[in-house]
């Protein structure tokens, strides 16, 4: 059996009839149009916002506006000048990196990092080092113990 396209045709039921609202009294939706007697919502327009409680102090109002801030967000305690590790080939072999070290060398945290130095694992490293940093990554100490160097977390 072929079907034609021009017999294609929605199920019975599926496609319904708009409501044809203020055309008289027999069509079920005349004088008001079912919008019930007077009111805002009866008016041409008249729309109550979502937001709109009934004239109670609504939500938006209540609540507080300011918003919440951590204490390390706001101090910068917890963040960090971030250091890769390949940086540290500025560094002769043996010698001993602290904060003073690397802001010498260039590295100077801005206002809001007042957590010190983080030392992260891009890279390679080779020579002998003594870090003596507030924080650093797995793998870069797994990197510099390997090259026989040490690391102190101050």
């Amino acid at each position: 059996m072929v079907i034609e396209l021009s017999e294609l045709a929605p199920p019975k039921g599926a496609r319904k009839n708009r409501k044809r609202i203020g055309r008289g009294n027999a069509s079920g939706q005349g004088k008001t149009s079912g919008k019930g007697h007077k009111g805002q919502k009866a008016r041409a327009g008249g729309t109550v916002p979502a937001y709109f409680e009934g004239g109670q102090m609504p939500l938006y109002r209540r609540i507080g506006k300011i918003g919440f801030r951590s204490v390390k967000k706001r101090l910068g305690i917890n963040q960090f000048t971030l250091v890769p590790l390949h940086a540290l080939d500025r560094f002769e072999d043996g010698a001993t990196i602290n904060s003073a070290a690397l802001a010498e060398k260039g590295f100077r945290p801005r206002a809001c990092q007042k957590g010190g130095y983080k030392i992260l694992g891009d890279g390679e490293i080779s020579k002998k080092l003594v870090l003596q940093v507030q924080a650093i990554s797995a793998s870069a100490r797994a990197k510099i113990e390997a090259a026989g160097g040490t690391v102190e977390i101050v």
